[in-house]
């Protein structure tokens, strides 16, 4: 009799080991409530990141909105994660903060770890979840510095398994996370960047550089890049973000050279990684969009030949 109460309760502990395991993943946490204005609470949010070593990169008004801020950062394990699977991985290298006004506070909030490294890694996942592990408490510490009440994930009501991220598709069909737009091809990684890294310079129309970060022993380099203009930001923005608390870390968005080629994720898959709860009947309304991104990107590509 002892050894079958033994068995059933070493059961339910699996059972519950197991459950917490499996548990959903929502896109977003919140770090913190702020306490000030949203530009005093992301000049504090710079300080704390750069107090726990964090590399901050850049920063910008995403929508051009004075209630909203990004402030995009890297770190020694997200690097060093990129560095051990290399590739596409690259949309990894670049975390962000969000600070938003909202009805609440001032609402600081960032990328889960977990969910994007599941998405971004695919099954490649487990050689680096030591490294996210590190990292995913690092950016806790930081922020709860800020201000309290942090630790909340939202941005999908039920959340979604380890397992469906790594082979995350809105719907059948859609694009999965390797299943990327290809904006250019160049001869050469370095002609690719300083393409690039000159049209930016010279100034783009709607195009803002908010970001770049190198790996170049593996020619990897990826930029954040703010949307204005018609098309951009403001445009699709205020029809997909509509449930509280907002998805300002969704911003900006990003292209990456790997190699010779540039390349840009999908928009129907980013934007549906980013909001998984999207309905098809508002994914519509924004059907232009990941065309719209698309075109916008293509410039920062343009070669003068």
């Amino acid at each position: 009799m002892k050894n079958l109460k033994f068995l059933i309760l070493s059961a339910f502990i699996l059972l519950i080991s197991m459950g917490m395991d499996a548990q959903n993943l929502k896109p977003y946490t919140i770090g913190a409530i702020g306490q000030g204005s949203v530009e005093e609470v992301a000049e504090l949010v710079k300080k704390e990141l750069k107090s726990a070593d964090f590399e901050v990169l850049g920063s910008y008004k995403p929508i051009n909105h004075e209630g909203r801020r990004i402030i995009a950062f890297t770190s020694y394990e997200l690097k060093s994660a990129v560095e051990q699977v290399g590739g596409l991985t690259g949309f990894a290298l670049a975390w962000r903060v969000a600070v938003t006004d909202e009805e609440n506070g001032v609402i600081v909030s960032y990328n889960t770890p977990k969910y994007w490294g599941n998405a971004y890694f695919t099954k490649s996942y487990k050689k680096v979840k030591d490294l996210y592990g590190v990292y995913a408490k690092k950016i806790e510490t930081a922020l709860a510095k800020v201000g309290g009440e942090g630790g909340v994930e939202y941005g999908s009501k039920k959340g979604l398994e380890e397992a469906r991220l790594q082979r995350y598709r809105y719907k059948v069909l859609m694009p999965q996370f390797d299943d990327t737009q290809v904006l250019a091809k160049f001869d050469s990684y370095e002609e690719a960047v300083n393409t690039i890294d000159q049209n930016l310079k010279n100034g783009i129309a709607n195009l803002t550089e908010v970001y770049s970060v190198t790996l170049p022993d593996k020619k990897v380099k990826l930029y954040g890049i703010g949307l204005s203009g018609e098309n951009g930001e403001g445009k699709f923005m205020p029809k997909i973000d509509i449930s509280t608390p907002k998805h300002t870390a969704f911003l900006p968005y990003e292209i990456l050279v790997v190699d010779n080629k540039v390349h840009m994720l999908h928009g129907r898959f980013r934007i549906a990684l980013s909001f998984p709860d999207l309905s098809m009947g508002t994914f519509m309304k924004i059907m232009s969009t990941p065309g719209d991104i698309k075109d916008l990107m293509e410039m920062a590509c343009k070669s003068e030949s």
